[in-house]
């Protein structure tokens, strides 16, 4: 652990903001699969099962025009009051006991998955504000190590507490770190300045500034896109992991959940790496070594040797948050503050997005062609892409765009 990460333990607002991380983490992280639980023991689908996913994922495509109420209000403010609305939002699953109610379930699934990109464009904004500029590499960093170690933990914790005492419980858990994050974020000091005094313009036009940076911008359009291949590549070879256990290696598909541990090990070791190592490289190294682990450790899937598959695994979880940390660090770096939340809900749909559309993609390779063939394809569109970001870019100035307006100088402190 390097001399910056023990800084941004000391560090109160990046302190306060990572133990919300991990109390908010736990909570999402163990709905996530007991509402799946939950669905499949009302209903006995697994296609309504699987919805739950999708409820959670789908608003991220609305993630350029969600983002544009960041850029609207104040953001620390913005934050507690939509933990709070989400509190109460996910309190009207404790109605569900029955399978004509299971809609309810999806419903308010549907909307913490919009109040979850709302929240991620206005924390990038805050974290902006609340923590020094070089301790931001390593924040970023230890922030997904946070969510990658929930993801290894809260999932079970989740299925032991439904199985004791049913889905409801759980929803209460979630609520409840619903309202420990809306507390953290009263905590956390900053100077905000308020939005800027302007005519209000179409919600379209406003959206579309937030994009028309971010695709004008010569540093933040490849990591972004990096990202957004990356997440594509590892979805892909996600939906070859069955077929692979069972033709490859004869394996029952409780043994993916082994795959899932290592990948899960090798992205929080990353995380906390990743710090340092943008110190040493650049935003565009970093990115470009990590899309390549992506590749090479989905090629080493597609090998008859399982050794060699469970260290395609770590290599692959070793890879995947370096285009993210550093796509994420560059945007709070690169971008003016009043179209942060703007551009960071755009950057996120562009790099998680894809996701949904790899696995559809998987899917249907996966039911036609060799789980090989498309491990394969999966791992020489990343090496290519990785090689193509070895080529120097152009370093042209992006302009500011002309219809931003200066930040009133007005600032809050908001002290304890």
């Amino acid at each position: 652990m390097g001399w910056n990460t023990l800084k941004v333990f000391r560090d109160r607002n990046a302190g306060l903001y990572l133990g919300g991380v991990f109390v908010s983490g736990f909570g999402n992280s163990a709905m996530s699969l007991a509402a799946g639980i939950w669905v499949k023991t009302l209903t006995g689908s697994s296609g309504l099962a699987a919805l739950v996913s999708l409820c959670i994922w789908l608003p991220t495509f609305a993630g350029p025009v969600i983002g544009t109420v960041a850029d609207r209000v104040r953001r620390r403010p913005l934050l507690v009051v939509t933990n709070l609305v989400l509190a109460a939002v996910m309190t009207a699953s404790l109605a569900v006991r029955s399978q004509g109610q299971v809609w309810l379930l999806f419903a308010v699934l549907t909307l913490v998955g919009v109040g979850m990109v709302l929240t991620d464009a206005a924390e990038t904004a805050l974290v902006a504000a609340a923590v020094p500029n070089e301790l931001r590499g390593d924040f970023n960093g230890l922030v997904l190590t946070a969510i990658e170690s929930m993801k290894l933990i809260a999932p079970l914790a989740g299925a032991g507490l439904f199985t004791a005492f049913g889905g409801p419980a759980v929803a209460l858990l979630d609520a409840v770190t619903f309202v420990l994050a809306a507390i953290v974020f009263t905590l956390i000091r900053v100077q905000e300045a308020l939005p800027a005094a302007r005519v209000r313009r179409a919600w379209t036009a406003e959206t579309a500034e937030g994009a028309r940076y971010l695709r004008r911008h010569p540093v933040l359009r490849p990591l972004v896109l990096t990202s957004g291949t990356a997440m594509m590549v590892a979805g892909v070879s996600s939906t070859a992991t069955y077929a692979m256990l069972d033709a490859g290696f004869h394996r029952s598909p409780a043994f993916a959940g082994v795959l899932t541990s290592i990948q899960g090990l090798g992205s929080v070791v990353s995380g906390v790496a990743a710090g340092a190592l943008m110190r040493r490289w650049s935003e565009r190294g970093l990115s470009t070594a990590g899309l390549a682990l992506v590749a090479v450790g989905v090629l080493a899937r597609a090998t008859p040797w399982l050794p060699v598959v469970l260290g395609g695994s770590l290599t692959l979880g070793l890879g995947l948050p370096f285009p993210l940390i550093a796509a994420l660090t560059a945007v709070q770096k690169h971008t003016p503050s009043e179209l942060l939340g703007r551009v960071a809900a755009t950057a996120n749909t562009l790099m998680y997005a894809p996701t949904g559309l790899a696995l559809l993609l998987g899917t249907g390779m996966v039911a036609g062609l060799d789980y090989r063939v498309q491990l394969l394809a999966a791992g020489v569109l990343g090496l290519a892409a990785a090689a193509t970001l070895t080529v120097p870019g152009r370093t042209t100035r992006t302009p500011a765009p002309a219809v931003v307006q200066p930040m009133l100088a007005t600032t809050e402190v908001d002290a304890t």
